[in-house]
């Protein structure tokens, strides 16, 4: 079957050159080019547009099996960026939720504490932590028959009982929690609400003490306080920004890649309709209604992913947050948004593809012969995201400000998108020089010296995602290894530091005497220290702060050499070179703010005071640099504003528990009694957590990009089926065209690697020298990237042999 010379040129085909013929691309004249019997149509304005929108997603409905497939994987593509960008959306009114339910149970006290009525309660932190999990533990004591209650909590528990939160309830009822059971000695009496919890995994409890006094606790008459958290750090705040960037990034990317899948096949259909009379214009609204269709389903899907994949949110739990999967919801703007922008963007990727094309009736026609890629501005986008990031390192430590955040997250992107731009012109560049070799490695660059477009689409998603994750990696390997580093210096020694308050010296004795009975300690050291100030005696001069330690001799020795001790001595030190002399007047109760009237406690300093030398000068870590040092009969302890006692405790670390137990001890001598130590790293489990989360999330989103690329392998496979007959035909090796569709596949997604491990690691660099630490690479995420990268060869390569084989047949050179 053929058309007649004239009617091919008036479509753009290869005509005579009359008057008009427009050659290809050339769209006028297009009354002829419909069938006879064809009813003409407005060629533009809402209704055409619904109309061949339509006509396009029934074609991609009913497009068969391999039709399906094409859109299934659209759609996957789609979905898997509608769910991270409707999470990413979610990420504001989580935390708005968070703290929400944080600020209405607290009370961290009030400027002008409330006397005791019948609805005020007294009120203090009891924190306590298990195996490295931390517990938030509040004590109570009512004033009178209607305290104020914290929401999740109809009323108090009674003296000596206790309400937990279900995941606390479920760790004392279960072996594991034998230990903590004795710490937290209280009946359990029900169950705080989820109006009262951050999260379904928190372990939390609200007790009632009989004894909580002053000064350990303070009285509120209400909870709920209007409080802003502390801002984030600034790692923190690079790592949440760079997560983002690398997150939505690669999913961009993708959105673009995926409606593009089946383009080869779908302006084959395409110029069956010009065929029958459709016009150029109407071709590229149906191609767009069959990505619209995809895009749409994509949407759907993805929201269903998003419902599913938040219903995981119970049980995850990074940097201590653990929320409700009812937290986990968008905004409506944000889903209006991303409803309209998704198949929106389907659409425009569709027509910036079909710019370049012109569907004929007799096939496709490009409009131009290939030219060069430029290299210009696929330069221009990574320099100046380095542009914007050099300065913020010079800047270094980084400033949380809107300006830096903008230009952090800028210059992120436009570096991963200037990578991903780069790389067509790198795969032109590379195979335009290749020549000679085996067979199948000439089959596999002419291929790709011809069209190279559609495989570099694909792995540019790979180059993307690659280089967030080991940017992101690094990023968290050097913030991970600070810590690590921080707490193996801290830890060297196994000890732990206890604080609390205290009254008088016999108490100190009688807590020392505990922790030293307590299994797996080895030694304890105890004093009672407290604030004073003095000053210079110059015209001018300010209050200057010291601190005192207050034991027996044998503890004062633990803390200076001391030549003689006995009852009633006191010692200077001259540790931060204080004007202290003996005879010097000092006030046992400072004013540390303006807030409100202190009376001045003076005391004088005994003129027997004598001078002795720390044993641990300079800034030794855990470390209290004391000013002045005093046996329990020198000074008054009652006349002490706020005095502390303060314990250290050394343990064995090959004693089970022992950690525990004398966690344990130190909640029976008080409960109120706060522990410092090296002993819990818990950043070590928050950073790889989130590091196995973004592998796991790179590794999917490879193997989706490599399902993009089996299929447009089988296109071209599709597109040759004559050639490979041809070539079967003559004897050519099966073997040799699959090393041929290995090396077509291996050349873009090697290139695409190596400008992702070049990128990854620059950007890395960039983020660890902002904040001021050591350059780390993380050796076995690079290597586990490059690796799935090959796998990912090597599967595409698998699943695309099938086909080549049933392809390679003498029938095939058959035709009607």
């Amino acid at each position: 079957m053929s058309l007649p010379r004239s009617r091919a040129g008036r479509d753009g085909g290869p005509g005579d050159g009359g008057p008009g013929d427009g050659g290809p691309g050339d769209d006028r004249g297009h009354r002829d080019d419909r069938a006879p019997g064809t009813s003409v149509s407005p060629a533009t304005g809402p209704g055409a547009w619904a109309r061949d929108l339509a006509m396009g997603m029934r074609l991609a409905a009913g497009g068969g099996r391999e039709g399906w497939i094409r859109t299934a994987l659209t759609a996957a593509g789609v979905a898997l960026g509608a769910a991270v960008l409707l999470l990413g959306s979610s990420v504001p009114t989580l935390m708005d939720s968070w703290h929400g339910r944080e600020k209405a149970r607290e009370n961290l006290g009030q400027a002008h504490e409330p006397p005791p009525a019948d609805d005020t309660v007294r009120y203090t932190s009891t924190d306590t932590r298990f195996h490295g999990v931390s517990i938030r533990g509040r004590l109570v004591r009512p004033d009178g028959a209607h305290p104020p209650v914290p929401p999740g909590v109809r009323r108090l528990p009674g003296p000596g009982r206790m309400l937990v939160s279900p995941a606390l309830k479920e760790l004392l009822d279960s072996p594991e929690g034998a230990l903590l059971r004795e710490r937290l000695d209280y009946r359990v009496a029900g169950i705080i609400g989820d109006e009262g919890l951050l999260g379904p995994r928190e372990l939390t409890y609200v007790a009632q003490s009989g004894t909580l006094a002053a000064p350990d606790g303070y009285r509120i008459d209400h909870f709920g306080k209007d409080w802003h958290p502390p801002p984030m750090r600034a790692p923190a705040v690079v790592l949440l920004i760079m997560t983002c960037v690398a997150l939505m990034t690669p999913v961009l990317v993708f959105i673009g890649t995926s409606v593009r899948f089946g383009n080869e096949r779908r302006e084959r259909r395409l110029a069956a309709l010009r065929l029958v009379g459709a016009d150029v214009p109407t071709t590229r609204r149906i191609a767009s209604g069959e990505a619209l269709f995809g895009s749409l389903l994509g949407l759907v899907a993805g929201g269903a992913l998003f419902l599913g994949g938040r219903q995981c949110a119970s049980v995850i739990t990074l940097w201590d947050i653990n929320v409700f999967p009812s937290d986990v919801t968008p905004g409506p703007l944000a889903v209006a948004l991303i409803a309209v922008l998704v198949p929106t963007a389907a659409v425009a990727v569709t027509l910036f593809a079909q710019r370049g094309v012109t569907v004929e009736p007799l096939g496709i026609v490009r409009r131009r012969p290939p030219v060069r890629r430029r290299l210009w501005w696929r330069l221009a986008l990574p320099a100046v995201g380095a542009l914007l990031l050099v300065p913020l390192v010079r800047e270094s430590p980084w400033r949380d400000t809107l300006f830096n955040t903008v230009r952090l997250a800028a210059g992120a992107m436009l570096l991963l998108l200037g990578v991903a731009a780069l790389l067509p012109w790198l795969v032109d560049a590379v195979v335009g020089r290749l020549h000679g070799g085996p067979v199948s490695w000439q089959l596999a660059v002419r291929r790709l010296q011809l069209n190279s477009g559609s495989a570099t689409r694909a792995v540019s998603g790979i180059t993307v995602a690659v280089a967030g994750a080991i940017a992101i990696h690094m990023l968290l390997t050097g913030m991970q290894a600070g810590f690590a580093q921080a707490y193996a210096e801290s830890g060297k020694l196994p000890r732990i530091g206890l604080w609390g308050n205290a009254r008088d010296w016999p108490q100190v004795q009688r807590a020392l005497t505990a922790l030293r009975a307590t299994p797996g300690v080895t030694a304890a050291r105890g004093t009672i220290d407290a604030g004073l100030s003095h000053t210079t005696g110059r015209p001018g001069s300010t209050d200057r702060f010291a601190t005192i330690a207050i034991g027996s001799c044998a503890e004062l020795r633990t803390l200076a050499r001391l030549d003689s001790c006995r009852d009633g001595d006191i010692y200077l030190t001259g540790a931060r070179g204080h004007t202290l002399t003996p005879g010097a007047t000092v006030d046992l109760n400072p004013r540390y703010s303006e807030d409100g009237p202190v009376r001045p406690h003076p005391w004088k300093i005994p003129t027997a005071a004598r001078d002795a030398r720390l044993r641990h000068p300079g800034r030794a870590p855990g470390r209290v640099h004391y000013d002045l040092l005093a046996t329990p009969a020198a000074v008054d302890i009652g006349r002490f504003r706020t005095p502390s006692a303060e314990y250290q405790v050394d343990f064995d670390r090959d004693t089970p528990d022992a950690v525990e137990h004398l966690r344990n001890t130190a909640a029976q001598i008080d409960p109120t009694m706060n522990e410092f130590s090296a002993v819990d790293n818990p950043h070590d489990a928050q950073y790889s957590s989130v590091r196995n989360g973004l592998f796991a999330g790179a590794v999917i989103t490879l193997l989706l990009i490599g399902s993009g690329l089996i299929i447009s392998t089988v296109e071209q496979l599709h597109e040759r089926r004559r050639l490979l007959s041809t070539l079967d035909a003559y004897g050519t090796r099966r073997s040799t065209l699959g090393w041929s569709v290995l090396w077509q596949t291996a050349l873009p997604v090697v290139l695409g690697l190596g400008l992702a491990l070049g990128c990854g690691l620059a950007l890395g660099t960039l983020l660890l020298t902002m904040l001021d630490s050591a350059v780390t690479v993380d050796v076995p995420v690079v290597a586990g990237m490059t690796g799935i990268g090959g796998g990912v060869i090597l599967f595409v390569t698998a699943l695309s042999l099938p086909p080549l084989w049933r392809m390679m047949r003498p029938d095939g050179l058959r035709t009607e």
